[in-house]
């Protein structure tokens, strides 16, 4: 006992110093070995976690896709579906498109592992210091982010991000990755993909995108809320410009695009956005292409719309356009809603090339074109000395047939007494395959000596209009015209005018209605008289089919 109190008292004589010095080597030591322990630990940990962590499968709304519809042409006319978004595979996107990406959004996406260190680093001291949120992550962590996972910032989160991101890397291709990414990473104006984007930024496919469209849109990921208003907000596209160079300019440097192509490039031109009234208008005639899509794949118009279809239109949407235009300036009277329809055909085969259903969808989503039940008054005299075959059997019968049936009627006269079933889809495909083909469906039902009568009737019942088709062609050349309506004189409530040649038949159809004496209902209105309707109705009818046989489609 008294040894060992003098051995303590020996030791408080020493110096805190000196006998620091004689354990340093013992504390290292300890201190080393309890570092490799908890290295060891964590690489455990990580290894065990790795290895527990799956792949996740895609939200199912990252995977949803929207059916498009698009013209004669192939044109963007518009979509279906929850989600703007269609995918395509990656050798549809052109390799100058996927670099740009690359020089936007994560320079080392073809060599990296996955993930960026630092990037996680700058995301694990933002979470504890409760600083702002990090981004910097690379393309395949956006995409895990993006399409498998939560939207939650959590450290947890991004700890589970960065692991799929290695998983994900390790077991799949980058470009698979990449494909990925670009179907589903968000664009602005609504679009979920590249295709979706391509269209609402650029109104073309993505395999046909320029190198300067595609440095746009690899620009615009990095803020797409705010760079969607590109083209329509000089601020906006001032920035967005700068980044577009930035972009390019690193393409240049990698070797991605040649020095050419980097001194051609130019900023592209933006669609307009929002949109237009034109696009609502477009509504009208997707509304009946997708039930007649629908129909011939046998699903309903909700199947459809989520399916990722691509539906092929018979209409003209340069035409339909420019008849929104022409339109446009007709008036109402006083306490009245004037209704317009048009409906253009090609006789003997049946595609619908024009379908004008009303001035606005979002206030009258009714389509006056085939659904509207206009009074046919006089419109139909010229049929009356001819027996008429199903399916026109009950057009007679009917006092208030639809301007589509109407014209379809007068499509047959025009195709010399073969009528054609009116359709709006030539295909519709999928993933690249060919699901459907319109046949056109004809059949007979006027002979030539029906069609004569027909024709003698329209010229001896045609209400008396100068047409400026006169001045247009040459009498050899010059196509029928026919206008008629219900009621007369002040009470004129409906007038039709359908001017049609062997290659074209167009129906315009004006009548008015007016609040009916129960809410929610209406009555039928008299035409404005000042311009007279019957002229309104017929030069209406001329500047249209002038649009149509120039070719503005």
């Amino acid at each position: 006992m008294k040894h060992r109190t003098r051995a303590r008292a020996h030791l408080r004589r020493i110096p805190l110093r000196l006998r620091l010095r004689r354990t340093r080597g013992r504390l290292l030591r300890r201190l080393l070995v309890a570092l490799v322990l908890l290295i060891a630990s964590l690489c455990t940990a990580a290894v065990v976690a790795y290895r527990l962590t799956g792949i996740p499968e895609p939200h199912p709304e990252t995977v949803t896709q929207s059916t498009v519809f698009v013209d004669d042409k192939g044109s963007y006319l518009g979509r279906r579906g929850p989600v703007d978004r269609q995918e395509v595979p990656l050798p549809q996107v052109p390799r100058y498109v996927q670099d740009a990406v690359i020089a936007a959004e994560n320079r080392s996406f073809r060599t990296d592992d996955g993930v960026s260190p630092r990037a996680i680093a700058r995301a694990v001291l933002a979470s504890l210091t409760g600083g702002e949120r990090q981004g910097g992550s690379t393309i395949t962590q956006q995409y895990v982010k993006n399409a498998l996972l939560s939207p939650e910032q959590s450290l947890s989160r991004k700890a589970r991000e960065a692991l799929i991101a290695i998983k994900l890397d390790r077991t799949r291709s980058k470009d698979d990755i990449l494909a990925g990414y670009l179907n589903t990473v968000y664009f602005g104006r609504g679009s979920a993909g590249i295709q979706a984007a391509s269209r609402n930024y650029f109104g073309v496919d993505t395999r046909n995108l320029t190198v300067s469209q595609g440095a746009a849109l690899a620009s615009i990921v990095n803020i797409p809320s705010y760079y969607e208003k590109a083209g329509s907000d000089p601020t906006v596209t001032a920035t967005l410009k700068a980044r577009w160079t930035w972009v390019l300019d690193a393409m240049a440097t990698s070797g991605t695009i040649t020095p050419k192509q980097r001194a051609d490039a130019t900023f592209p031109a933006f669609r307009f956005y929002p949109p237009g009234t034109t696009e609502g208008q477009r509504q009208y005639m997707i509304d009946v292409a997708a039930q007649e899509a629908a129909d011939e794949l046998g699903i309903t118009e909700d199947q459809l719309a989520r399916g990722g279809y691509t539906v092929h239109t018979t209409f003209d949407l340069a035409l339909q356009d420019a008849t929104t235009e022409a339109v446009k300036n007709l008036k109402a009277g006083k306490g009245t809603t004037l209704h317009t329809a048009v409906v253009a055909i090609e006789p003997g085969d049946g595609a619908v090339r024009l379908l004008y259903g009303g001035s606005d969808y979002a206030r009258q989503p009714f389509n006056d074109a085939v659904r509207g039940a206009v009074e046919a008054g006089t419109a139909l005299d010229p049929f009356a000395k001819v027996r008429l075959p199903s399916p026109l059997t009950d057009l007679r019968k009917t006092p208030a047939p639809t301007p589509l049936k109407l014209a379809s009627a007068y499509a047959t006269v025009a195709a010399n007494g073969v009528y054609a079933t009116p359709y709006t889809i030539t295909k519709i495909t999928r993933d690249g395959r060919q699901l459907y083909t319109a046949h056109p469906d004809t059949r007979r039902l006027l002979d030539e000596r029906d069609v004569f009568m027909v024709s003698a009737q329209m010229s001896k019942t045609s209400e008396a209009i100068p047409s400026p088709l006169t001045a247009q062609k040459t009498p050899q050349t010059l196509p029928a015209s026919f206008t008629a309506g219900a009621g007369g004189g002040t009470t004129r409530r409906t007038l039709w005018s359908t001017t049609l040649d062997p290659q074209l038949t167009l129906t315009v159809a004006l009548f008015a209605d007016r609040p009916g004496e129960k809410k929610n209902t209406t009555a039928p209105a008299q035409l404005p008289n000042d311009p007279p309707p019957a002229e309104s109705a017929a030069e209406t009818a001329a500047q249209i089919w002038g649009l149509a046989t120039a070719g503005v489609g």
